[in-house]
């Protein structure tokens, strides 16, 4: 049977008095949310009683706020796909794409995707919801994504990213040697007027900033670590190919496939705030095997 997302919290003496729309403004519910609540089969229940946004909170009462039923999105079937899910709780999904696997379909790719794959699990455990994916990754690069598993959820963590207190961590393997250990790349970023697909620094982009730092240098490449400060389409490959240092197996921007089929780039760590506990959670991936072989060329 499927279920209906849910919030609720034990009222204490810090909001005792407040009214119900008091409590879910400071708790960035919008007022949309409480429309589609009100008019779209949602409830707001107080000790098993169905309340409205003017009641007034006690000390000890229990406040439930159930969402109305979610749609999954049109186009996107559900499909059968393991996923590696690195965390879980009734709020979000921390998985490990595989390279190769798109984030959402798209007419090159329409099915076998990481959307795909969660409409599916979602249809197995019961739960009314549509692929809320909050960090994407391109086809060919692998490492963690993180998932809301409600459009509420996905909203505050659209909030985080635009605070920058969801931190993404990358590897890569470049072409050449980085004679800089420690380095910024700060460059705006736009689409190519000649590509549908492809991005290049140009005057007229977005503000983009790439921090790096070498972890090992090869007779040919070099590993280094790198963190996202924005995020835009290609920011890392577009980058690092910028100054000189495709990725290895990036075709698409000037790389060498000799070593490696796909773009050598790994998301292998993200740290957020959880959006309703607001604890900070950090989550790793290791390096798939493709990537970690390059290690053992010299």
């Amino acid at each position: 049977m499927n279920s209906r997302f849910q919030l609720q919290w034990k009222i204490n003496l810090l909001h005792a008095g407040q009214t119900i729309k008091e409590f879910l403004k400071e708790e960035e519910i919008s007022r949309i949310a409480l429309t589609d609540i009100k008019f779209r089969g949602g409830n707001i229940v107080v000790n098993n009683r169905e309340v409205n946004v003017r009641y007034v909170l006690k000390e000890g009462e229990t406040l439930t706020v159930i969402f109305p039923p979610e749609k999954p999105s049109e186009g996107i079937a559900g499909e059968r796909i393991p996923l590696e899910i690195l965390y879980e709780d009734p709020y979000l999904l921390v998985v490990n794409k595989p390279a190769g696997m798109s984030t959402i379909p798209s007419r090159e790719h329409p099915t076998g995707s990481l959307a795909n794959a969660l409409v599916g699990y979602y249809e197995e455990i019961g739960i009314m919801a549509t692929a809320h994916i909050v960090t994407r990754l391109d086809r060919d690069t692998s490492g963690i994504v993180l998932i809301a598993k409600h459009r509420h959820i996905h909203h505050l963590f659209s909030k985080q990213q635009q605070k920058g207190n969801v931190k993404r961590t990358y590897e890569a393997f470049a072409e050449g040697i980085l004679t800089q250990e420690i380095g910024t790349i700060e460059e705006p970023i736009g689409r190519n007027s000649a590509s549908i697909i492809e991005r290049e620094v140009r005057s007229d982009g977005q503000y983009a900033r790439t921090d790096y730092k070498v972890l090992k240098t090869y007779k040919e490449f070099t590993h280094v670590e790198l963190q996202l400060k924005t995020g835009r389409t290609h920011q890392i490959r577009v980058h690092m190919s910028f100054i000189g240092y495709p990725l290895l197996g990036d075709d698409l921007y000037g790389g060498s496939l000799n070593l490696i089929e796909r773009q050598a780039l790994h998301c292998k760590k993200i740290q957020f705030y959880h959006p309703f506990t607001r604890m900070q959670l950090s989550f790793t991936a290791e390096l798939p095997l493709d990537m970690n072989e390059l290690r053992n060329i010299g």
